[in-house]
């Protein structure tokens, strides 16, 4: 049996946090608490900082043809950018790089534990009162300490989405969180199912690997090339602020002069409008369909030996199936209820704040088309301020308490989002930025 350690407190054990991940969104977190003042320790699984990042982290998703989808420009952190020798769509590698050297130039990795699994956090009682939290080192011990709240920033693509199928297939069967190299396709006959931005990225390395590639979609997609007019196509137009419904006639305009029309290619057709899904941004997977390389699919009915019956009744074997399909929110070391979790996702203000308690705080819960790492790290910084705005009595702080306690809808900015998991945090950029902006301007002003 495991003995687990009390640590023995500190002094202002009561003013400390605990901080859980070491991924982007943990690191803009602790660079936040130490500007501010807020003594915190963090946590993190892997030997590094990174998270998702670094392909050898024990719960990463990465693969090694892996790219940001967005451009470095729109992703990068505003105080640190990533530089002119960094390509326009960075690879896992150098996103890795970059995240040790933001961590190095922020003097963050005094401030963690490596190699640390979080068992549990329990709250000691009322909001205020403390939380306990246990965790596991690289030996095995385990120990245990009280700290003042709690942030949770461990990602949200550990715990895969894993599809149920009718019969049993006598292939191979993989999720994507399972991918790591192109050569695992070799010489096979494959199918992915799922055409989100992993699945068209996979769908690639199939195509240019394996013996065939099928892909098979429940719903069709917006597809976005990587360039327009020979730029990242998430830097052009920026600079116009348009109401939503003409930034949506003009985007698929050019979405149609530089894609076409995808069902040309057997993509079936998009069941909603622009935006209300995330869009796919590859500039490979319609080449491919339009030179005959890629078989589009509708939906699997069921599995029969090697041999795939899909919802239009037409068939075709396969060696080998990857499923794209996506990954769930995961906190195994929180009970669910703590989390005032609604749906498919913590329903909480900004996507960030509980509703009820002030110590406690999930981060980098947010999706949205463009945000970037910069909105991310703007949540951050809201949160670490109206921690520090509750201590010293900023009014701004007072009055986030009032609101997130009165009631709040999630900052869709009147999208209809797919009711579907992976929507279930997405937020309008907008929307979502102007209301931390502001909320951060309130907090950062003398006496709030």
């Amino acid at each position: 049996m495991t003995k687990t350690s009390r640590e023995a407190p500190t002094i202002g054990a009561a003013e400390k946090f605990a901080l859980i991940g070491a991924g982007p969104m943990g690191l803009a977190a602790a660079k936040v608490l130490k500007e501010q003042g807020i003594a915190f320790q963090g946590f993190e699984l892997h030997s590094d900082v990174g998270g998702q990042w670094d392909i050898d982290a024990p719960r990463s998703s990465m693969y090694e043809t892996a790219h940001l989808i967005s451009s470095k420009t729109m992703t990068e952190f505003d105080d640190f950018p990533m530089g002119e020798g960094i390509a326009d769509y960075p690879s896992h590698r150098e996103m890795k790089t970059y995240f040790r050297n933001f961590a190095r130039r922020f003097d963050l990795y005094q401030h963690f534990k490596f190699n640390c699994e979080i068992l549990s956090t329990k709250p000691l009682g009322r909001d205020g009162e403390g939380w306990e939290v246990t965790w596991r080192d690289a030996v095995g011990a385990e120990h245990q300490e009280i700290f003042a709240g709690l942030l949770i920033a461990n990602g949200t693509l550990s715990e895969p989405n894993i599809p149920e199928f009718k019969g049993d297939f006598s292939g191979e069967i993989i999720h994507a969180s399972q991918y790591r190299d192109p050569r695992q396709f070799d010489g096979k006959r494959v199918l992915i199912v799922g055409a989100g931005n992993s699945g068209c990225d996979i769908a690639i390395d199939a195509i240019h690997h394996g013996k065939g590639c099928d892909l098979s979609m429940r719903r069709g997609y917006y597809f976005v090339p990587k360039y327009v007019f020979g730029k990242p196509a998430d830097t052009v137009g920026g600079f116009l602020k348009l109401p939503k419904w003409l930034k949506r006639r003009l985007d698929s305009m050019i979405l149609n002069w530089f894609v076409g029309d995808p069902q040309k290619y057997g993509f079936p057709k998009p069941d909603y409008a622009l935006y209300e899904s995330h869009p796919v941004v590859n500039s490979q997977i319609i080449f491919h369909a339009g030179h005959g390389d890629l078989t589009v699919r509708p939906d699997i009915d069921h599995f029969d030996g090697n041999m795939v019956v899909f919802a239009d009744n037409s068939r075709a074997e396969y060696d080998m199936i990857l499923t794209a399909t996506g990954y769930l929110l995961h906190y195994p070391f929180i009970d669910k209820d703590l989390l005032n979790w609604q749906g498919d996702a913590p329903h909480l203000f900004l996507n960030c704040m509980h509703p009820e308690r002030d110590d406690l705080f999930v981060l980098g819960m947010v999706e949205a088309t463009g945000l970037g790492w910069q909105g991310r790290h703007e949540q951050a910084e809201m949160v670490a301020r109206f921690i520090k705005g509750l201590r010293t009595g900023n009014t701004a702080a007072k009055s986030i308490q009032v609101q997130k306690a009165d009631g709040f809808d999630r900052l869709t900015g009147g999208m209809n989002y797919l009711n579907v998991s992976r929507m279930a945090y997405y937020v309008d950029k907008s929307s979502y930025r102007k209301a931390v902006t502001g909320w951060l301007k309130s907090l950062s002003e003398k006496g709030g």
